[in-house]
């Protein structure tokens, strides 16, 4: 084989230099861009603490608003989100806490609002209503039942956590 046909000429020697050089550019802009949109996907989620809402004493048989705020990251920004509870006690006299967050399109349950469905939550929205447990009343918009906050109770003091998603039973 002759040298000839392996020689490299000064313009493939250019095009593989500037190919090289911009792949090398272009990496060195992309990599922080990729860093920067997958870094917060990537950390361990952080386990939302239980907050004090409530005397244990002043629950009553009738659901009551609580509002307490929670400390909140998303990715590099923080801040303070309020959120509500619907407490009481149940007939058995265990502790219930709802979320006020309707299952249907996101509007807020109000309790015993609605003069036509006495003692029961009702969104005023698309005139949604839930039984007094947090259960969807058939044939209104709801297709599940209230979410329900995780509880602790401390030294007389109600501790509230995440809303779940209620367990089918």
């Amino acid at each position: 084989m002759s040298e000839k046909n392996h020689r490299v000429s000064r313009r493939q020697f250019l095009n593989y230099t500037l190919t090289g050089v911009g792949g090398f550019m272009a990496a060195g802009m992309l990599m922080p861009m990729v860093r920067f949109a997958v870094d917060p996907v990537l950390r361990p989620s952080e386990e939302q603490e239980m907050l004090p809402v409530a005397q244990v004493t002043d629950l009553t048989n009738e659901p009551q608003s609580y509002s307490f705020k929670v400390h909140q990251v998303d990715a590099w920004y923080e801040s303070e989100v309020p959120y509500t509870a619907w407490v009481y006690k149940d007939e058995k006299d265990e502790i219930v806490a709802l979320s006020p967050i309707c299952k249907h399109l996101g509007c807020v349950v109000d309790w015993n609002t609605d003069e036509g469905n006495p003692n029961h939550f009702f969104c005023p929205c698309h005139l949604g209503l839930y039984t007094k447990d947090g259960t969807n009343v058939p044939g209104t918009p709801p297709l599940a039942p209230l979410d329900v906050y995780d509880f602790k109770v401390e030294d007389g003091t109600l501790y509230l956590g995440k809303a779940k998603p209620r367990k089918e039973a």
